[in-house]
């Protein structure tokens, strides 16, 4: 790394325990997905308490999701611009109070803008938080095995935060269950006073805000994100789906046409290029879009027809969850051995076995002898996409532009669970049957996920075959 690089992400001052600081910033990490899973189970019983509408349970459910992933494009360039840690410490102050408050408060209006405020905070940490990841390990290859671990961080936060949520709720009040963010905000907030590496931002770093291609990007994800949540209630032809949705469209492709004539693009569209960083960023997408899928049916699955209790479809995510965390652990030394397009391939292929493994669903489908062996070997094949894919995004980044970088990763995983999901949705829908209907959601799944690896195989040939020559 050079000095101007170093300087532009705060790496002067190194840390003397990159490891203890890069676990740190792994927790930060995850709990941002955590918390958007944090309310899944016990929302029936939140509804109750606050006597919500199905429009305000809505709107619960996306408060936090919503502005998370509608500002990370803007809060990549807030890293780039202010440096990494200074905007690490405001995002997580932010997430802090508002986790706070929204687990003291009474009011629905309090905590549905304590939502939004969680969200706008994490929207603000992710790119931070990567930006430091960069700055502790200025060695390509570390970096490059920190992020194989990064790349799994954040779906494991979802599955854990599905799973305490479960548990939680059955045993005491929802409201503990923000004790979590409130402990790993604070802890994240002490370690940036005593690990994590300090500095200023270069001159060549503090590149214009772009307001307007920001408010752009924000509004056309937020709009789009807003249309497809709605479809899973409404028809598609229905004004509250193709409303948002088009005027969505209209927003982003306004941000694309000014990205390209202002002097400091939010987005460069050079950024995009490189093909190998979009199979990155790809596979990122679609791993999210499965994380969330499983999730989504096996909860509806297990308690709608099988009748089990949240404690007990809680429970149930523990195989996926192990499998995840053992992946993980392993995931440096997979990419170190077969490379990151390779470990891309190789998850592709074992989670569109998995998915096409879920199409025998039915009423009585067997847990210990289908379900069972079957999410754990997608968690298997999606932390190997997650680990590759991580990889595969920020290579040959510049040091500067590193919180773009992660607004971008983020942003990817985000609108996996909306673009993906929606669409596995839609094709659930065309089936009269609940539970057939998800079956050919998961066979949708497989199909994509088989495409996605020839794709990836292509690349890495191709690139090999380039190499060679």
């Amino acid at each position: 790394m050079s000095n101007q690089e170093a300087m532009a992400f705060g790496s002067v001052e190194r840390t003397s325990h990159p490891k203890t600081a890069f676990a740190i910033l792994a927790a930060v990490q995850s709990i941002l997905i955590f918390t958007i899973a944090l309310i899944m189970i016990p929302l029936p019983t939140i509804a109750e308490e606050f006597a919500l509408s199905p429009a305000e349970v809505l709107l619960l459910q996306v408060a936090y999701g919503l502005p998370f992933s509608g500002l990370l494009l803007f809060g990549g360039r807030l890293t780039d611009r202010n440096g990494a840690r200074p905007m690490f410490v405001a995002g997580l102050a932010i997430f802090g109070v508002a986790s706070i408050v929204a687990a003291l408060t009474t009011s629905y209006g309090i905590l549905i803008t304590m939502r939004f405020l969680q969200g706008m905070g994490g929207a603000i940490i992710a790119p931070a938080a990567l930006g430091l990841v960069r700055a502790l390990f200025p060695d390509m290859a570390a970096f490059s095995r920190a992020m194989a671990v990064w790349g799994g961080v954040s779906v494991l936060g979802a599955v854990l935060g599905f799973i305490s949520s479960g548990i939680i709720a059955s045993f005491v009040s929802w409201r503990w269950m923000f004790v979590v963010p409130i402990a790993v905000a604070a802890l994240g907030l002490l370690a940036s006073a005593v690990l994590l590496p300090a500095g200023r931002p270069c001159e060549t770093a503090r590149a214009r805000l772009d307001p307007l291609g920001a408010l752009l990007a924000t509004g056309g994800i937020v709009l789009v994100s807003v249309g497809l949540i709605a479809s899973h209630e409404r028809n598609w032809a229905s004004s509250v789906v193709l409303a948002p949705l088009a005027a969505g469209i209209v927003l982003l492709v306004g941000f694309m046409l000014v990205e390209r004539r202002v002097r400091d693009p939010l987005l460069p569209p050079s950024f995009l290029l490189d093909p190998i960083r979009i199979v990155g960023l790809a596979g990122m997408l679609l791993a999210a879009s499965a994380s969330l899928l499983i999730e989504f049916v096996l909860l509806t699955y297990l308690q709608q027809v099988r009748d089990w209790t949240p404690f007990e479809t809680a429970i149930s995510f523990l195989p996926f969850a192990v499998a995840l965390i053992g992946t993980n652990l392993l995931a440096p030394a997979v990419v170190g051995r077969l490379g990151a397009l390779s470990t891309t391939v190789a998850g592709f292929v074992m989670a569109g076995v998995s998915l096409a493994w879920f199409t025998v669903l039915h009423q009585e489908t067997a847990y210990l002898s289908v379900l069972l062996p079957a999410q754990a070997l997608l968690a298997i094949g999606i932390a190997l996409v997650f680990s590759g894919a991580a990889v595969l995004a920020t290579v040959n980044v510049p040091a500067e532009q590193m919180g773009l970088a992660g607004g971008v990763m983020n942003t990817a995983m985000e609108l996996g669970p909306t673009v993906g999901f929606a669409f596995l949705m839609a094709v659930a829908a065309t089936h009269a049957d609940m539970v057939e209907g998800y079956a050919r959601a998961f066979g949708t799944a497989a199909f994509f996920y088989t495409l996605a690896a020839l794709v990836t195989l292509l690349v890495a040939l191709r690139r090999r075959g380039a190499g060679a020559r």
